[in-house]
């Protein structure tokens, strides 16, 4: 399992999405040498855990429980061949590109060691939005990603330090669960009978993903 690369976003104007400036970072391209992880503070204040990657809607991206994005580079393979078209590393907007590791099938609480430095935890899958439609111009993109249901992971950082491209990443901890990124995509979507089994994976799961569960278990408690 390694790090195939380091990705960062910088502001560019679209015609695509909701915010205000008209601008977004989701186009990421891979950086040269180390690049610092560190914890960005909270949603709504803390932008992104990667430096020099730029987060521009502080409302639905960044903070602490989204301080990193880390996608598949074989799931990028697989939607090439079913988009017929070249996906480079980070073309879904993803920090981090990685081979050999099953991003979407972490599970929620799982920690990879990456490099000699930086440890993240699993915390949630992704949920597509119109920005991502617009960047893969791509007809019908939330309701195909969301069918896939393929998602990556967004991941807090533990312990920070600097990463780069080709560093080793270990899964150091593996919680006793079945919460995986995908379940929990799952469950705050399309399969919502799945919150109450999300609870499993306590406060390691995202925050707003956790709020979620529990009001859902307190509504069906009535």
């Amino acid at each position: 399992m390694k790090l195939l690369s380091v990705n960062l976003g910088r502001p560019r104007p679209v015609p695509y999405t909701d915010q205000a400036e008209g601008v977004t970072a989701i186009d990421k391209r891979p950086a040269d040498g180390l690049v610092r992880v560190a914890a960005p503070g909270p949603k709504g204040v803390g932008a992104s855990g990667v430096a020099g990657d730029t987060v521009c809607d502080l409302r639905h991206h960044g903070g602490d429980d989204q301080a990193v994005y880390a996608f598949a580079r074989e799931d990028l393979d697989d939607w090439e061949r079913e988009l017929g078209r070249s996906l480079a590393n980070g073309s879904f907007g993803e920090n981090l590109t990685t081979e050999g590791l099953d991003v979407s099938g972490a599970l929620i609480g799982e920690r990879w060691r990456i490099g000699s430095e930086v440890v993240l935890e699993v915390t949630a899958g992704r949920i597509p939005c119109r920005t991502f439609q617009g960047h893969l111009g791509e007809r019908g993109w939330v309701r195909r990603f969301t069918r896939k249901g393929a998602t990556g992971a967004y991941l807090r950082v533990i312990e920070p330090g600097g990463i780069r491209a080709g560093d080793p990443i270990e899964v150091v901890h593996r919680p006793d669960h079945e919460v995986t990124a995908a379940m929990q995509f799952r469950a705050v979507t399309t399969e919502r009978d799945l919150l109450p089994r999300l609870l499993a994976a306590g406060d390691a799961l995202h925050g707003e993903a956790l709020a979620a569960a529990r009001k859902y278990v307190a509504g069906q408690a009535r």
